[in-house]
């Protein structure tokens, strides 16, 4: 498959228990569509048996890989498989599947069409919180107030899991980017607005998973350090593209 049409990215540190059933629920997916596809499953420092897992279920399903990475951080799974992926457009879809497969629809042609990248909202109009405790729901606001005000005033909500790419601009903007952690997704949202590029919000169905990875005040405070620093890469250059040097007439051939 040297160019499919949908990649889907999974980061996964220590999924075994969630893995399985995601991979059979997007599995029963594809076999119902129309277009080719991709499952990329990226383990990142898992002590547990997430890349066995994938590994078996790779070798009845040829459409998924596996890739591995010895070091934690959401940020640097998605990074890796981004820049691994041949799909035309490119998919991040967290392990537990609180947004359900079917609705990946919603983020690609002919529902959805015009745009560089997608990102799942759970507030824009349309969209549905199920079962989210009402602290959550405050916290995460007031996050999110904090994101507009330092980086991207435009977006209500950056960091639902899920996202879309089109292929080009994953590849451009996952090159620089910088941070491994939970905040990746608010620098290359960052990097995209200074780059002009079409973001849409999808109004998503999500479903609160209480087992859910993100620890809440730890992972707050980390990702509030981690919008200064995006500001900060900002202001060295790190996110530039690079330079393309003309070639001399001293250079061969």
């Amino acid at each position: 498959m040297s160019e499919p049409f949908l990649s889907i990215i999974i980061p996964a540190h220590n999924e075994e228990r969630r893995l399985p059933a995601a991979l059979e629920q997007i599995d029963r997916f594809l076999r119902m569509w129309d277009r080719s596809a991709e499952v990329i499953v990226v383990e990142n420092g898992s002590t547990d048996r997430t890349a066995e897992i994938a590994e078996a279920f790779a070798r009845d399903h040829p459409y998924v890989r596996l890739i591995r990475e010895p070091r934690r951080g959401k940020g640097l799974a998605v990074r890796r498989g981004m820049l691994a992926a041949r799909g035309r457009y490119r998919y991040i879809c967290d392990a537990d599947l609180s947004t359900p497969i079917e609705e990946v629809v919603k983020f690609l042609p002919p529902q959805l069409d015009g745009f560089d990248i997608a990102i799942g909202s759970r507030e824009a109009p349309g969209a549905r919180r199920i079962g989210e405790p009402l602290y959550r729901h405050v916290i995460g606001r007031v996050f999110n107030a904090i994101v507009r005000f330092l980086a991207l005033p435009d977006f209500q909500d950056t960091q639902c899991g899920f996202k879309m790419f089109r292929a080009e601009v994953a590849e451009d903007l996952f090159r620089v980017q910088q941070l491994d952690g939970m905040s990746f997704d608010v620098e290359v949202l960052f990097i995209a607005r200074q780059r002009g590029y079409r973001i849409v919000e999808v109004p998503v169905t999500w479903y609160f998973n209480p087992e859910s990875r993100v620890r809440l005040f730890r992972d707050s405070l980390n990702m509030f350090r981690d919008l200064f620093r995006i500001r900060w890469n900002a202001w060295k250059g790190r996110y530039a593209r690079p330079e393309i040097r003309p070639p001399s007439a001293s250079d061969p051939g």
